[in-house]
């Protein structure tokens, strides 16, 4: 049985604008608002985003646990209060932005958010709390722990990904369904590489044990067209990528595309 949750109304293959639309003028200017803004004129629902916490508890959009490869500053963002971390900007042009502006910015965009390190759990459950953005917010970790935090701390109104455990589970419960392996699932949706190293991980029988399980794959990061037209037609429920405008054209094509065209 599927988890009722708003963030997964609608039909899928749901299209995820990876750190918004970085393309073309904006090509430096990932996880920016102004990324952001531009995924959402292009008629994208979902963004897939990051978040690291200052040094004082202010949660900011960034992938990186240092400012120095996407902007003009310096330095890890954790050992950095918000005063210093506000001042790095972007490709050069536009500041780092805390998440309670992007969400009060984009009251209609659902975000993918990972939550890169642990100083950034209680103040991100405490932002999205105060702005009441549990409906159009689902919480990844590449950390089970880290995601057993904020399940604690939230409760059931926050939706999160499945951890590195869970994915295994239903991938073991996948290749070795005679072993009648317990299923181990917390979390709506598998987030995950359609490879790991040498091993396959996205196929038909991860598909048909997450069907089992009543959860979604969601593959990450597909910038090939001919990828993604492969795992549409394999079945997954949605795709990250940082070609935003190949993925919109192709679903397009075929019809099932639910934003708008620019």
């Amino acid at each position: 049985m599927r988890i009722d949750h708003p963030y997964l109304t609608g039909a899928s293959p749901r299209a995820f604008a990876h750190r918004g639309w970085h393309l073309d003028d904006l090509h430096d200017m990932e996880n920016s608002l102004a990324a952001f803004r531009r995924a959402v004129a292009e008629g994208y629902q979902y963004i897939e985003t990051d978040v690291h916490a200052t040094a004082d508890g202010v949660v900011v959009i960034h992938h990186d646990d240092v400012l120095d490869r996407t902007t003009d500053g310096h330095g890890a963002i954790g050992r950095l209060p918000w005063s210093a971390v506000r001042r790095a900007l972007i490709g050069g042009r536009e500041p780092v932005a805390r998440l309670e502006d992007v969400l009060e910015e984009f009251p209609d965009a659902k975000f993918n958010i990972d939550v890169k390190c642990d100083a950034a759990v209680e103040p991100f459950v405490e932002v999205i709390e105060r702005t009441g953005a549990y409906e159009r917010v689902a919480a990844a970790s590449f950390s089970d722990a880290r995601l057993a935090r904020l399940r604690r701390l939230a409760g059931p109104k926050l939706l999160t990904a499945m951890g590195p455990m869970a994915v295994a589970s239903l991938l073991a419960h996948g290749r070795l369904p005679w072993l009648r392996l317990a299923l181990r699932i917390r979390g709506a949706m598998a987030q995950v590489p359609v490879r790991q190293g040498l091993l396959r991980v996205v196929d038909r029988q991860f598909l048909r044990a997450a069907a089992r399980a009543g959860v979604e794959v969601h593959t990450w990061t597909i910038n090939d067209r001919d990828d993604m037209r492969a795992l549409l037609d394999l079945g997954v429920h949605g795709i990250v990528t940082d070609r935003p405008d190949l993925l919109r054209g192709l679903l397009v094509e075929r019809g099932v595309w639910v934003g708008k065209v620019a």
